[in-house]
Order: C-alpha cells, then sequence, then structure tokens
C-alpha cells in the first residue's frame, strides 16, 4: 500500500559488544554475524520487508563514515582535545556532572554513579580524542526547530528538544581511542582513534541512499531525506540533536519528520535482562502468529506513554476482531438469503436514515485513516476503521436483511405470502448487503498494512481482484466486479478470516 520501509541494524553499542563476545569466547566479527542473523530471522518471522538490512560493519558504509568525518573536519566542524566526563559504557555516551546521581543497588547495597537519564551506570574517563563543535551549531538548530515544528513527534518530545538545546549545547566527543574500542570504523587519519559509535550509526541512513555519490539537488532519487525515521523515546537526543547538527554542519537534507514511540513494560516495570522480566519475540510469534502480533502492537503500542505487555490483551484484542471484524465477514458472504455478487452489480445504496448515515461514515473513513497516518498515529488510524466495522454491525442488525430476504429464497423466487413485491425486498436486501460488503471490502483494504495475512484472505474471500487492493481503491463504489469469492467460504470454523486460538490464556 505504501513504499516498503528500509530496516537498518546499527551495530552501536561497540563496548558492549567487545565484552559480549569476549565473554562467549568468540571473534567480534563472528558474534556479530550470528546476533544479526538473528535480527533478519525476526523481520522475516513478523513478515517485515525492507528495501536493505544494513550492517555498519560493511565496507559501503564504512566507506560513508570515513568520508562523513572527512568532510567535518574540512569544515572546522572537528579538533583534538583532552576529554573527561562521566561515561556509560552502556548507553556509549559522557554524560555531564549535572546529569548523574549516586545509586544504591538494593540487592547488593553497593553504590555507583549512574545517568539521571536512563539508570545506566557511568564511570569517569580521561582521554584524548577528537571533538565536534556542536556548540557552533546552536542557533541553527533552534531556526530549524522553529521552521519545523513538527520535526519531532509527538509534540510533547519536540518542546524537550529545543528546550535542551535551547539551555545550551557543549561540543561532543566523537571518537574513542582505540586501546579502549578497537571494534569499529577507525579515523581515516589517526588510526589511534576509533570514530564515536553514534556518529557512525547515524550516518547508516546515508548508507543505502548512496553517500557520498549522490548528485547534487537529486539526493531524494536514491531516498534521501527520508520522509520519517521511526525511534524509541531513549535516543532522542542522538537522532533529533546530534543527528541534524551533523547534517546542518555538511548542508545535508534532514530528515522531514521524526516519530519517537514510547516503551513496553512488563507488569508496569521496565523490561530488563538482568531482571529476567522479557519477552521472546520469537515465541509470541510462533504462539500468536504474526498479523496478531502486528496488530496487538500498533493497535495498543504508546507513542506518548508507554504501553504494557500482556499476553492476556493480546488475546482480548484478538477475540474483538473475531467478533466484530470475523463475524461481520462470515455473515455477509456466507448469509444465504441474499446474493453479494448480485448486490454489488446493482451498486445501490439503501436511502433509509441508518443508510444514508451509513455512507457518510464510509465516505468519511478514508480521509480519516489519512489523517492518522500523516500524523504518524498509526493506532488511532485502525481504531478509525474498527470504529466502522462496529458501526456496520450495528447498521446490518437493525436493517435485519434477514427478515426481508426470508419472504424470497435470495433469487427473488416467493417463500409464502408476502406483503410488498417481491422485487422491493429484493432491492432493500441488496442495498443493505452493498453497503455492508463495501464497509469489509474498505476496511479490509485499510487493514492490509497491519494485518497482511488475513485482510487477503478476507479480500478473497469478497472476491476482490488483486489488482484493486490499493489506498485508492478504498472509496465507496470505487469497485463493481468483486462480490464472486476467489476462495472457498468454508463451514463453522473453517475458512474464517479470524481462526481459534490454540489456547485462550
Amino acid at each position: 500500500m505504501t513504499d516498503t520501509a528500509t530496516a537498518y541494524l546499527a551495530e552501536r553499542f561497540l563496548r558492549q559488544i567487545q565484552r559480549a563476545a569476549a565473554k562467549a569466547k568468540q571473534d567480534v566479527r563472528a558474534f556479530c554475524n550470528t546476533n544479526s542473523q538473528s535480527f533478519d530471522k525476526l523481520a522475516k518471522q513478523a513478515n517485515v520487508q525492507y528495501n536493505h538490512f544494513v550492517r555498519t560493519s560493511g565496507p559501503d558504509h564504512r566507506f560513508a563514515v570515513q568520508h562523513f568525518w572527512l568532510m567535518l573536519k574540512e569544515r572546522g566542524y572537528i579538533y583534538e582535545s583532552k576529554h573527561e566526563g562521566w561515561y556509560s559504557v552502556s548507553d556509549e555516551t559522557f554524560y555531564p556532572s549535572s546529569a548523574v546521581h549516586l545509586r544504591l543497588d538494593p540487592a547488593t547495597g553497593r553504590k555507583f554513579m549512574a545517568s539521571q537519564e536512563t539508570g545506566k551506570e557511568v564511570e569517569w574517563v580521561s582521554e584524548t580524542n577528537y571533538h565536534f563543535r556542536m556548540s557552533a551549531l546552536r542557533d541553527r538548530l533552534l531556526e530549524f526547530y522553529a521552521s519545523s515544528p513538527q520535526f519531532v513527534e509527538p509534540a510533547s518530545r519536540m518542546q524537550d528538544v529545543v528546550q535542551q538545546v535551547t539551555d545550551g549545547l557543549t561540543d561532543l566527543s566523537v571518537s574513542r581511542p582505540v586501546a579502549r574500542l578497537s571494534w569499529g570504523i577507525p579515523v581515516p587519519d589517526d588510526t589511534s582513534q576509533t570514530i564515536y559509535v553514534w556518529l557512525d550509526a547515524l550516518v547508516n541512513y546515508l548508507t543505502k541512499a548512496n553517500y557520498p555519490f549522490q548528485v547534487p539537488g537529486q539526493e531524494h532519487a536514491a531516498g534521501w531525506p527520508a520522509d520519517v525515521h521511526v525511534i524509541g523515546k531513549d535516543i532522542v537526543r542522538f537522532h533529533c540533536i546530534y543527528w541534524p547538527a551533523f547534517l546542518l554542519a555538511l548542508d545535508l537534507p534532514l530528515p522531514k519528520q521524526i516519530l519517537t514511540h514510547a516503551h513496553w513494560t512488563l507488569a508496569h516495570e521496565k523490561m530488563s535482562k538482568s531482571k529476567g522480566n522479557v519477552v521472546n519475540p520469537f515465541y509470541a510469534l510462533e504462539r500468536f502468529g504474526s498479523d496478531t502480533m502486528r496488530y496487538y502492537l500498533v493497535h495498543s503500542g504508546g507513542i506518548q506513554d508507554d504501553s504494557d505487555y500482556d499476553n492476556q490483551y493480546i488475546i482480548d484484542r484478538y477475540k474483538q476482531l473475531q467478533g466484530n471484524l470475523g463475524n461481520l465477514v462470515t455473515r455477509v458472504v456466507r448469509g444465504k438469503g441474499w446474493s453479494v455478487r448480485r448486490a454489488v452489480t446493482s451498486g445501490r445504496t439503501d436511502d433509509s436514515p441508518e443508510g444514508k448515515a451509513h455512507v457518510e461514515t464510509l465516505e468519511r473513513l478514508p480521509s480519516a485513516v489519512e489523517h492518522w497516518l500523516a500524523k504518524l498515529h498509526p493506532g488511532a488510524a485502525i481504531k478509525q476503521v474498527l470504529a466502522v466495522v462496529q458501526q456496520t454491525n450495528q447498521y446490518m442488525q437493525k436493517s435485519s436483511p434477514w427478515d426481508l430476504s426470508a419472504r424470497t429464497d435470495g433469487h427473488g423466487v416467493p417463500r409464502g405470502i408476502i406483503h410488498l413485491p417481491t422485487d422491493q425486498h429484493i432491492r432493500k436486501v441488496d442495498s443493505i448487503i452493498y453497503l455492508c460488503a463495501e464497509s469489509i471490502r474498505i476496511c479490509g483494504i485499510l487493514l492490509q498494512p497491519v494485518m497482511p495475512q488475513r485482510m487477503r484472505h478476507l479480500l478473497d474471500l469478497m472476491g476482490v481482484d488483486e489488482g484493486r487492493r490499493m489506498f485508492q481503491d478504498a472509496v465507496l463504489g470505487a469497485d463493481r466486479e468483486y462480490g464472486t469469492p476467489l476462495v472457498d467460504v468454508g463451514k463453522g470454523r473453517e475458512g474464517v478470516v479470524f481462526p481459534p486460538l490454540a489456547s485462550d490464556y
């Protein structure tokens, strides 16, 4: 329905990788190869398609990063200096003294200094390395934010970013001594230093956009600038301050927007490997299926606030789909008192007050979905669709086409004594079924990005041609050719859009 997303794997936690590889008694590159395969496997199991799977250890990326570094240095943004400060290995960043505090580990009683922002332990480090003149970009950053007030979503995080830059920027340490960090890209003209992991990782957005071999003025042809970056709220500073500063320094286009989402919690606590309160995504996908998990994560995932993960929540959401959308499809396609194909061919909408109101609802739906997607709130867009599904069920229940169709056999042949002309009954039934069928078709098209497999089956049941399943087709009356199922409609639980789960707990 839309352009396929580009996925990036940034091997950015370099010191952690070194330590983990040593613990596993593996060469660092071999260790990264094994881990990267897990991410690739996860994407495939979740039915996530991407244009490029970028590893920051690739030769094209190494060339891009070193070129980027040399351009920064040529413009006077890189200089060498002694650096001292509180450094977090986990976060791969330095923190000022005002951003750290003393913490106590309740399990061991050990006291340690930690980042106020992430809670990760920090250590005092003193070393000579290279710095980026980020302080020189403060005014340009503020000008950019003012001209692009929706650069960061949601607005509350945009305000936080502006406030941080307004309060002042210090120059950024952008290299580490090889003696402390050997796994990474070396500084091109000083092999005793390794390029800072976030400068390395952020440039990967440019790597597959053919940087630095882009044609001036035609950068977008290769995919840059990005329409939107999607990141977690814990890395806002790197993407929304550091990254724009790097790009401004080289007069390169900035991404159009950055969506910063909240986190998933477990039992209302932050997930942590050390605590053991984590979710294995492979197990979840195997148990519930990719479409169910995609739907749950998009529907219930938080943009502004964290969301709590629970298997029961997933089951509840799925049952809602079964009872609403699944039941609606079954009632329409398996109905014995009408013909979906005949109703679609007639293209006649119900002229009752309820029918006219439903027509207006369907006409508004595509623009409502597009509105929320443009605002980078896919969960809100889904809820618009689900509201229409619920309204369609209510409309069908109130209209009761089965009562009208009971007077004929569904093909116009009278059954017993009737009180209205048979053709009038047929037209009324067809007008109701047509609106219900259109509701299913439009909603099925709009839900494809979230549940591609289930919606493919739904549209097959409705007989919608594969070439008529794009966003522009999700308009009332846009397709008059469907109505004959492309697959067996089944009976009972067979062939339903949302089959029963293996377990309800």
